[in-house]
């Protein structure tokens, strides 16, 4: 079996555990209730079900989990307000292999190629940094996950008070958002 597809399995793998994990947060009770015991274990539940809505492999139990709290009672202005600062811790971490190890990994790939003199001078570019923006913040504003919109911000080297920021208010929109779905069906 060639390096390509024991990848594939491996992360096929691990994003099946993540969705039964999802199927068993929104099936049994057990989580939300303990969850919604207490406002502080709302708190950290809000926190660190923010910190799994940054990534691919967690996003779905996060998205589970958020909308849990609200629908038992939580606030969803809370919930996302908490939920977001997770978030950004979660999707600083990704920022910073982004950032330092992918954008330089790109960067010596692409300096063996033909469209490196291109590649670099439209990175430079303000409509391309622009973009870069809009788009990332869209990806980290929406439930997917944060893997593409954190990278686009990284490879536009954006400074890192910015990107928390963006994460921050982003996530914060995409969370109460979710909070807000759940009220209206619950």
């Amino acid at each position: 079996m060639n390096e390509r597809a024991v990848h594939f399995i491996k992360d096929a793998s691990v994003l099946g555990v993540s969705v039964a994990v999802a199927v068993l947060i929104a099936t049994t009770d057990t989580v939300s209730r303990f969850l919604v015991s207490t406002q502080e274990l709302q708190v950290i539940g809000s926190f660190l079900a923010g910190m799994c809505f940054t990534s691919v492999l967690t996003t779905a139990p996060a998205i589970v989990t958020l909308g849990e709290i609200v629908a038992l009672g939580g606030s969803p202005w809370m919930t996302a307000a908490i939920g977001a600062l997770g978030a950004v811790l979660g999707d600083l971490l990704l920022f910073a292999v982004v950032r330092d190890r992918l954008s330089e990994h790109l960067a010596e790939h692409l300096k063996n190629t033909r469209g490196w003199s291109r590649f670099s001078l439209l990175m430079r570019s303000k409509s391309m940094r622009w973009f870069s923006f809009f788009v990332g913040a869209l990806v980290i504003a929406s439930p997917f996950p944060d893997e593409l919109g954190v990278s686009l911000l990284g490879i536009a080297k954006m400074r890192t008070i910015w990107f928390v920021l963006i994460s921050y208010t982003f996530n914060f929109i995409g969370i109460l958002a979710l909070g807000g779905v759940v009220r209206l069906l619950v």
